[in-house]
């Protein structure tokens, strides 16, 4: 049996998850500055997103899994203190190799948001599993949300090196108030840490809820990155020709999202998370439909955004909570698989919706993406 976090841990898991995976985007709006400041093409410093991503999946895949192993103040206090390191050495960085090098690192520590979920998970009070996991994921939408504001905003005020040096402390700050507050007891497990990494492909054999939940989550995030990516490349072009300012205001149709996940906890321990991921996906099927309507009435799109992010964030707490629920003792695995495959089918959304906005236009990339929020809404009842 788990102990529950002391008075105020899952708030500060959930501040740690934001401030965390805000750092695999909030350099993006710099990149220009960093390509000029290192004498380097913008195409070089461009990977540095990728970077990231790929350092986060690697994370995924190896150091989630040590939530099973290492008590959660160790764990998450040597993360954020790596992050912080890896942080400084992308701040102090000469070149473009070693700010790669650096973002692949950035990339692996920030994974401590998904440890911060998973945490909150298994030690929520009995019942109460579903409302920890939401209020994490609540923090890391916002982390997402703000990070690129927050990004742009210092490196005009302060330049894109000092800029990584206020991640840098935000992170250690983390680190200290993880190794003071966060519980030190350690997982009792029966298999170490490599033999865990080698039963990491069979549970996706072993495991039917799991093959179902990552089903579901892969169907609405293939969805998610499809409508996005498609969107942005749609308002772009003629008849509509919009900016990037003007495109990037209509990502805050996901502030609907993070707002309804605190509620979303409440209805999964209430309701149980077949039921919410069932009634998300509705709604994140009614939002794709209004898209599916055009882009030339922009309060319609802001509406079909909110419902259809909100739906998506929703369904995605509901969803972690259920594969927590498979087996708490071994939940840092159960996740650490989910996690994998569900950016993966992701990143196939991201890598079809220009071949399809070209081939079907906008209205038949939206209704793809509602034929996919239908059938996760089909699987999630099971």
């Amino acid at each position: 049996m788990s102990r529950p976090l002391p008075r105020g841990g899952t708030l500060l898991l959930a501040v740690i998850a934001g401030t965390a995976i805000a750092n695999n985007y909030a350099v993006q709006p710099a990149l220009a500055a960093v390509a000029a400041d290192l004498g380097v093409p913008l195409p070089v410093i461009g990977l540095v997103p990728t970077a990231a991503l790929t350092g986060c999946m690697t994370g995924f895949a190896l150091l989630l899994p040590l939530t099973d192993h290492l008590a959660p103040n160790r764990l998450v206090t040597a993360q954020l203190t790596a992050l912080a390191a890896a942080l400084t050495l992308a701040a102090t960085a000469r070149d473009a190799a070693v700010l790669l090098a650096a973002y692949l690192l950035t990339g692996a520590a920030a994974s401590v948001a998904a440890q911060a979920g998973n945490i909150a998970g298994r030690h929520a009070p009995p019942g109460r599993a579903g409302t920890g996991v939401a209020v994490v994921a609540a923090g890391m939408s916002a982390g997402i949300l703000l990070s690129r504001l927050a990004g742009g905003a210092l490196t005009d005020a302060l330049g894109w090196r000092r800029m990584l040096l206020v991640f840098a402390a935000l992170a250690l700050l983390g680190a200290l108030a993880a190794a003071t507050l966060l519980p030190r007891q350690r997982p009792h497990t029966d298999s170490g840490y490599r033999a865990t990494l080698k039963a990491l492909p069979p549970l996706l054999l072993h495991q039917p809820g799991l093959r179902r939940a990552v089903a579901t989550g892969g169907l609405w995030y293939f969805a998610f990155n499809l409508v996005w990516i498609a969107l942005t490349l749609a308002l772009a072009q003629p008849p509509h020709s919009l900016g990037p300012t003007a495109i990037g205001l209509y990502s805050l149709a996901g502030l609907l999202g993070f707002a309804a996940l605190p509620f979303t906890g409440r209805l999964t321990d209430r309701y149980g998370p077949h039921t919410v991921i069932t009634a998300a996906m509705l709604a994140a099927a009614a939002g794709t439909a209004l898209l599916a309507t055009g882009l030339d009435t922009p309060p319609v799109t802001a509406l079909g955004l909110a419902l259809f992010d909100a739906g998506c964030f929703a369904a995605q707490a509901a969803n972690q909570s259920r594969v927590i629920a498979l087996d708490p003792a071994r939940s840092g695995s159960l996740s650490s698989v989910y996690l994998v495959v569900y950016f993966t089918v992701g990143a196939v959304g991201t890598a079809v919706a220009a071949p399809l906005l070209d081939a079907l236009g906008w209205q038949g990339t939206a209704l793809t993406a509602l034929s996919a929020s239908l059938l996760a809404a089909v699987l999630g009842r099971r």
